[in-house]
């Protein structure tokens, strides 16, 4: 690129790798695996806004505790996100066991993810808030690795892995997109 963009500190347009651990109300629930950091493009809303925010400017190989709000992580709890379906309106095939996370198809044709939450005798209760929704988050992170993200990166707004990692599925919505043979 031509723009000569430093590859030390984080910044927009440039994909990261970070090792994380995140705590929540004092229990770690979620962790990378030792040599395998997430790789995010920085900038495009591939992580929470307010993690992506806190590691704005963090060098090649800092730290940082980061405290996330809830409002800038998963968003506050919404009671109404929580609905009650008539058991009937679920297949035979469905377990309804309380915690079960399903797929569900909106009006729209959208399909959208909500676990049980309470199973009575005519009625599934639904929760469509994220398990984190209204929970405050709690980050160590460390920058591992800085690189300057392709063309088409910026253009799908996500990273690429390299063609051996790739199965010609990147997951695009533009026919565009593959994984190159060379």
């Amino acid at each position: 690129m031509s723009d000569n963009k430093e590859l030390t500190k984080v910044a927009k347009d440039l994909v990261i790798s970070m090792d994380y651990e995140l705590t929540v109300d004092g229990e770690i629930i979620d962790a990378t695996d030792p040599g395998d950091p997430i790789q995010f493009l920085q900038g495009h809303e591939n992580i929470i806004s307010g993690l992506e925010k806190a590691i704005e400017g963090l060098a090649l190989g800092e730290s940082k505790e980061a405290f996330v709000k809830a409002a800038e992580a998963y968003g506050e709890y919404d009671q109404d996100s929580v609905m009650e379906v008539p058991k009937a309106e679920f297949p035979q095939d469905i377990p309804l066991e309380i915690g079960l996370e399903i797929g569900v198809t909106n009006e729209n044709g959208e399909e959208m993810g909500a676990f049980i939450e309470e199973v009575s005798v005519d009625t599934v209760t639904l929760n469509f808030n994220h398990p984190l929704a209204g929970k405050d988050l709690n980050f160590k992170v460390k920058i591992v690795g800085i690189r300057e993200a392709t063309a088409e990166e910026l253009e799908h707004g996500h990273i690429h892995f390299d063609a051996c990692d790739c199965d010609g599925d990147c997951d695009c919505d533009d026919e565009s997109c593959h994984c190159h043979d060379n």
